[in-house]
Order: structure tokens, then C-alpha cells, then sequence
């Protein structure tokens, strides 16, 4: 990330990062009057966008089968009943 004095396009913050193999670059602009913290504001909104966008884009489940789905959820079902009797067993009257 680099902050300066301004330059003759008016950008004072501007960051580059990578997400796998894309690379993105941010720079803020929220006009002449702007004080440098609400550009990094504004930067820090623009990068969280842009990580939101890559989160969504490159967390696709991959593609599994039914039948090992529907073994999960019995096995789950069965999981939770054993810990329902667990819990019966451990009260006091």
C-alpha cells in the first residue's frame, strides 16, 4: 500500500494485492477535499468487494455424489441420537 502527497491524477492511497493467480489494484478517489482517512475507507470498502467477489466466485463446492451425501446425513442422525441419550442419562432427578 502507498500513501504520498498526491500526484497530478489526485490518487494519495492506492493498494495492490493477489488472490491466487488474479491481481487487483485499488486506488482511492474520493475527491480534492477528502481527508486520507476516508480514502483508506473508501479503499478498505473497495478491497472487501473485491475479496467478497473472489470468496463467492472460488468457493463451488465440488461436485459429489448423492450417495455419499445421503450416508452423511444418516451417520448424523444417528450421531445426534446417541448424544440426545447421553444427555438423558446425565440428568438428575
Amino acid at each position: 500500500m502507498e500513501v504520498d502527497g498526491g500526484n497530478e491524477n489526485g490518487i494519495r492511497v492506492k493498494a495492490t494485492f493477489r488472490l491466487g493467480s488474479e491481481t487487483h489494484s485499488v486506488a482511492a478517489t474520493k475527491g480534492e477535499g477528502a481527508t486520507i482517512s476516508e480514502e483508506l475507507v473508501a479503499m478498505k470498502e473497495e478491497s472487501m468487494r473485491i475479496l467478497k467477489e473472489f470468496i463467492t466466485k472460488h468457493n463451488v463446492p465440488a461436485d459429489v455424489p448423492d450417495e455419499l451425501v445421503d450416508d452423511e446425513d444418516e451417520s448424523s442422525e444417528e450421531a445426534e441420537d446417541e448424544v440426545a441419550e447421553k444427555s438423558k442419562k446425565t440428568k438428575l432427578t
